[in-house]
């Protein structure tokens, strides 16, 4: 049985928790993440917070992490309505490991 944890391969990306993977998801159907990689963001942080971060999530590089966290933030107030949304849609790409 799989859990709101479990990891998921989402299109063109590494593995990732599925509420990070679903968070992405939204991100990219919303535009958020179209356009070219202009911006830079950075900034210090402890390295238990990160790598507690990056274990959570999945993630491997301080990129991707940032990105992560800023979908996640961008689209929470969607994601309810999202999820809903889903039902009794199964992507072609799901693996159901058979």
């Amino acid at each position: 049985m799989a859990t709101a944890n479990a990891k998921k391969t989402v299109k063109g990306e590494k593995k990732v928790t599925r509420r990070f993977a679903d968070a992405l998801a939204i991100a990219r159907e919303t535009g958020l993440l179209r356009g070219s990689r202009t911006k830079l963001v950075r900034g210090r942080m402890p390295d238990a917070l990160v790598a507690k971060a990056k274990a959570r999530s999945g993630v491997q590089s301080d990129t991707e992490l940032i990105e992560v966290a800023l979908a996640n933030l961008a689209v929470a107030d969607e994601y309810a309505g999202w999820l809903l949304a889903q039902r009794g849609k199964v992507s072609k790409d799901l693996d159901l490991e058979f």
